[in-house]
């Protein structure tokens, strides 16, 4: 990170900005270049875990790049001037990472998987029945690098 005295070391408080993020953008390549797109997911301090149909643009690439980027946000807040645009800024806190993606199988480890995701936003756990665990592919980012950021001007 280029800007030191802006990094996030402790990963405490990137677990806090992990759990209080409400959407978390993923980035994947592949053939046609990168893509890039918003979901909801769920942290178990280890992986991600997001869901998808079967099919589909991000399923594609997915299967065929296995890595992906992804990034976090909280505390957003702009920072205006009334005279100078230069002087706008934003406060924030943020996350990267860096992983390898892969398929939960099994129903046990899909169930699991789909709630790390409900949890995350309605705090309790949640049962599925076996045709919705079927027809949903449950993805986990096996995390291998984080950084935070904290920009307060």
């Amino acid at each position: 990170m280029r800007r030191k005295e802006k990094e996030i070391t402790n990963r405490n408080i990137i677990d806090e900005i992990l759990n209080a993020a409400k959407v978390c953008r993923v980035a994947f390549t592949g053939e046609e270049g990168p893509y890039l797109i918003p979901l909801f997911f769920g942290y178990d301090g280890k992986c991600l875990y997001f869901h998808s149909a079967r099919e589909g643009k991000k399923t594609e690439y997915i299967e065929a790049g296995g890595r992906a980027c992804f990034e976090v946000e909280r505390n957003v807040e702009l920072i205006t001037h009334e005279t100078d645009g230069c002087a706008w800024s934003a406060r924030f806190e943020s996350v990267i990472g860096y992983g390898r993606i892969v398929p939960v199988t099994g129903s046990e480890e899909k169930e699991y998987g789909l709630n790390t995701i409900m949890e995350h936003y309605s705090g309790k756990k949640w049962r599925f029945d076996a045709k919705a665990l079927e027809k949903t592919i449950v993805w986990r980012v096996e995390i291998e690098s984080l950084t935070g950021k904290r920009s307060e001007s």
